[in-house]
This record gives structure tokens, sequence and C-alpha cells, in this order.
């Protein structure tokens, strides 16, 4: 098999690891090969986490011999491996161009959970987010995206326990939304991993015309909004793609998306020591999210050199969570994982990462 991690001839080969069945389907067929040998193939990459040709043992050794000269299976490749003193695991994914990404396995949440990244970077520069540091290098595609989930499924042997995934990675899913969903439909086929959109929680700060898409779906995940501010101006200066799409646009929509019956959309909220965590703040979010039928995650900041807020006391976070809960609302305090290795929400950032030339002369900064 040629070596299609630095050759380039490799890197030419269609990629079957970033195909939906329907695809893998028509590519087979076009190279000659019947169709239902896709199905076959896909188990093995997404079900079973082999993407050897030839240890695909119920496909006949001439069509083992051919495939690779005609596809490549990529996949990330695990380069370091950290776990916290509370069971957390942080992994640093290397791509195949040598870009890097990290993924958290979180144990325990009551069920196991992937948290997975959609972008190599992030171009939302939120305030109190690592990844907003480095800017944007590049989107995953979808192959990079599932492949995040077979990859820890494998290192962790649960690929055949039921697990949820969190799209909390590196990036903003919905600012790579075709691929993001896309590899949402390949982890769901039931010829792979069968992951139910239920058992998936997409995190987005509201991108407005994406999420007005979302809404559209017929495979729809978990939904949960970025908030983390109770006026224009305290999230503009918080999260700055609010100044394109504002607090009110993303509330209003929240209010019209379409929820089954005992779902909610979740509103997560950063909570800033002395910038968005006082009993004001509290009343107002509780006014603002009226009647949308929701629940509060509150979020105490997980400090990191480089962010330039600080994480309140726990006192003020519960005067926060008793304010919103007398108010009528649904809350909780999420618990820090993995704050000792980095891997808590906000802090995952890959600085060897470097842009290209053509980046930065394109103003990613």
């Amino acid at each position: 098999m040629p070596n299609v991690r630095n050759g380039l001839a490799g890197r030419d080969l269609l990629d079957l690891g970033a195909m939906d069945l329907a695809e893998m389907e028509e590519a087979l067929q076009h190279r000659g090969h019947p169709r239902f040998h896709a199905r076959q193939i896909y188990s093995w990459i997404h079900s079973k986490g082999v993407t050897d040709f030839e240890r695909m043992t119920d496909l006949s050794r001439a069509l083992r011999a051919d495939l690779p000269g005609q596809f490549r299976i990529s996949t990330p490749k695990v380069v370091q491996r950290e776990t916290s003193t509370d069971g957390t695991t942080k992994f640093l994914l290397e791509l195949e161009d040598g870009r890097r990404i990290e993924s958290v396995f979180i144990p325990d949440t009551p069920a196991q959970t992937f948290c997975v990244s959609t972008q190599v970077g992030c171009a939302m520069k939120c305030g109190f987010c690592l990844t907003g540091k480095m800017g944007l290098l590049r989107n995953l595609d979808a192959g990079e995206i599932a492949g995040q989930v077979r990859v820890l499924a494998g290192a962790l042997d649960l690929r055949d326990s039921r697990f949820n995934i969190v799209l909390m990675g590196m990036g903003e899913p919905l600012h790579n939304y075709d691929n993001t969903m896309k590899a949402l439909r390949i982890l769901n086929d039931t010829h792979g991993l069968a992951v139910s959109p239920k058992r998936v929680t997409l995190s987005t700060v509201g991108v407005l015309p994406a999420l007005e898409r979302l809404a559209t779906e017929p495979l729809m995940p978990n939904l949960a909004i970025s908030l983390h501010a109770t006026t224009e101006d305290q999230r503009e200066a918080l999260v700055p793609v609010n100044r394109k799409y504002g607090l009110k646009e993303i509330l209003d929509a929240a209010r019209k998306f379409p929820l089954k019956r005992r779902s909610r959309i979740t509103f997560e909220y950063v909570l800033l020591n002395g910038v968005n965590d006082t009993p004001e703040d509290a009343k107002r979010l509780v006014g603002l999210l009226g009647k949308i039928r929701c629940k509060v995650n509150l979020i105490p900041l997980n400090e990191a050199a480089g962010i330039a807020f600080e994480r309140p006391a726990d006192a003020r976070v519960n005067r926060f969570a008793e304010i919103l809960a007398k108010g009528g609302a649904t809350v909780s305090v999420r618990k820090s994982r993995g704050r000792d290795i980095r891997a808590a929400c906000g802090q995952l950032i890959v600085e060897g990462n470097q842009k290209s030339p053509a980046q930065r002369a394109a103003g990613l900064l």
C-alpha cells in the first residue's frame, strides 16, 4: 500500500474516510466494483476501526489488491495523550497535512463523552477562549471530524459502548456547516457507529444563517447556544460575531427552533468575575430567555495564561444560579474537567500550528 501520509500520489487518491455510504457506493461502482462492497468497507472503517484493506477479510483477494491503488482512508494520528487527575483524557491528533487538533474524552458525565473539533483553530475570537487566539487555519473535512470519534473509540476500547458526542472542541461547527453535518450523517449510519443524533450536542455562538438552516435538518443534533452576555454591548465585547448576528436575532431564532417533545435548547454562559456575573446580569438573563424551552449551563471561567479574565468565586456562581432558579429557569453549573492538562472548556489550543503566507495575507490573524 502506498504511503498516504507523506506521498503526493497517496494524497491524490479518493478518501473513503470522508465519504458517506452513498458516495462510497458511487465511487466503487465508477471503478468497476459492485456497490454492495461499500457497506462492507464502511463497516470495517467506522464500526470496526480497520483502515488496512488487506485486513478486510470478507472482501475478495482481488478486490483487496485493487483498492489501495484507487483509494485511501485518512485517519487522524494520535501523537500525544494526556490524562487528568479526574480521568479526562486529551488527545493531540495530527492530520494528513501535518496540522494538529485536540479532542477530549470525558468519562462519567454520566455517560462517556467525546468532545471533538470541527476546525483547526477558530475565527470567532471569543475573548475568554484560547482556541480563538489561534485564528482559523482551516476547516476540517467530514472524514477528519468523524475520524476523531473512531480514533478515540478505538484508543479507549469503547467501539462497542454507548457514548455521547459534543461538538465543543476547537472551532465553530456552524462556520463549517456542510462538513459538520456530513460527519454527523457518517456517524449516524447503521453500517458504522450508528450514533443517534439524540446523543450528539452541537455548540454554537450563533452563526445565524447556518442556525436557521440547522432548523430544517432531518438529522438534528441537540443544540447548545453560547450566550455569555445579557446586553448587546456586553456580548459584542466578549463574542465579536455579535456585531453581525446580534443577541436579539439569536434569541429570536432560538424561539423559532423546532424542538421535539421533552427536548430543550441549552444556553451556555461562561461566568467572568465582575464582568457578566452580577445579580443584574442574572435577572436580565431570566427575562431574555422568556418562554424559550431551555436550560442554562453556567460555566465558571477556566483560567489560562493569555485570557484577560478571572474565574468568579463559588459564592458568586451560586448566587447567579439561585437567581436564575428563582426566576423559573432550569440551571446547572458545569463541573470543570481536565483543567490540569488544559482540556477544559475554552482551553484547547495547538500552538505549533502556523498559518501559511496566504492565510496571513488574507488577514487571518
